[in-house]
């Protein structure tokens, strides 16, 4: 059933309390706390259930969040992209203000929040999304999609892009599947794709 909705739902998983946490999950939430996130949000009350896993994943979170080759703007729309794929409202409602900010235009991101193609795409956000949505539908891209993407930001940037598709991914499973709810009262910010 795609698009469920987890808006309004008890989370699975409790938060964990620090003195509850095992050593293991303590060092890794000290870890997260104290690089460039700034706190312990989102997917990692979730992650931290499995230690080495949840470690591996602010790492390479941290990467391709903060470090990647690919400029903001379109890092963050392809944030979006990956959370409007899977309705992933935690996740959308925490980077379309990252993306507003990077200078994304805000009709770009209301478009794609309905589940449309973005109008007015400039050339390099459209060389992203049309990457973004082959690989997250189709499971490969096609030899021109690739191409357009690679002319745009080399074999790195592409790699970055699948890094942050694959990554956000995994953080939007998480938070379905916990159905981490979203800040004091603010609605849902996607509608279920039909």
């Amino acid at each position: 059933m795609r698009g469920t909705s987890t808006v309004g739902r008890e989370p699975r998983f409790k938060p964990l309390v620090k003195s509850d946490m095992s050593e293991a999950q303590r060092k890794v939430y000290e870890e997260i706390a104290s690089g460039p996130r700034a706190g312990v949000r989102g997917p990692f009350n979730a992650f931290l259930r499995s230690p080495e896993l949840a470690d591996r994943a602010q790492k390479l979170g941290e990467y391709v969040r903060f470090n990647t080759s690919l400029p903001e703007r379109i890092k963050e729309f392809a944030i979006l992209i990956t959370a409007r794929h899977w309705s992933a409202q935690y996740e959308w409602h925490a980077h379309h203000i990252h993306a507003m900010k990077a200078g994304l235009n805000p009709q770009i991101a209301a478009d794609l929040a309905r589940g449309k193609r973005p109008a007015g795409m400039k050339d390099d956000e459209t060389a992203v999304y049309d990457f973004c949505r082959e690989l997250h539908e189709n499971k490969a891209v096609s030899d021109s999609t690739y191409k357009a993407l690679a002319d745009k930001f080399g074999e790195r940037g592409v790699v970055d892009l699948i890094g942050i598709s694959g990554y956000y991914t995994m953080v939007s499973m998480v938070l379905n599947v916990d159905r981490h709810p979203l800040p004091g009262g603010v609605p849902a910010p996607l509608q279920p794709l039909k």
